[in-house]
């Protein structure tokens, strides 16, 4: 949106008129992870300071929807999907897949700009890990991730995430 250019990024420093032009002039894309991946990714990358997951994942509980980091905050309180409407939604685990259909629409040639990327290993590996640090947790934390998490889950499709069960 050429008549709003600023270093300011939030859209909430713009009136509804703006707003809606600046989102009217974009492609909109929407890169999503499903939650507990992005939980064991933020442990492993020690961003927490606990010596344990479950007790890393009681911090994030107790740290709460707004005091939260945006490390692990709920997508949908991060990034709006059902006020803003995104053209993609690129989930983790196929990014080779929905990339290449994303050079592809906009008109590039997808082949030489993708890196290697091997979605079924990061699968495997996530789910591996996943299973791993799920059953440290106590009953009454996964209860709780599930409800933590329950809107990115109805909002994207995490089938095989283990909040959802």
């Amino acid at each position: 949106y050429h008549q709003l250019r600023t270093r300011e990024t939030r859209l909430s420093k713009f009136n509804q008129t703006e707003i809606k032009a600046m989102l009217g002039s974009y492609t909109k894309v929407l890169f999503v992870r499903d939650p507990f991946h992005r939980l064991i990714a933020t442990f492993l990358q020690g961003m927490g300071i606990s010596p344990s997951f479950s007790s890393f994942v009681q911090e994030v509980l107790d740290s709460g929807m707004h005091n939260g980091s945006m490390a692990w905050k709920p997508l949908v309180s991060l990034c709006r999907p059902c006020l803003i409407q995104y053209d993609y939604v690129v989930m983790f685990g196929f990014l080779r897949q929905e990339l290449g259909h994303l050079l592809h629409r906009a008109g590039l040639p997808a082949g030489s700009l993708l890196p290697e990327l091997t979605d079924s290993q990061v699968q495997w590996t996530y789910r591996w890990l996943s299973e791993q640090m799920f059953s440290e947790l106590s009953a009454q934390q996964k209860k709780q991730l599930s409800h933590f998490y329950r809107w990115d889950l109805a909002a994207f499709p995490f089938s095989g995430s283990f909040l959802s069960d």
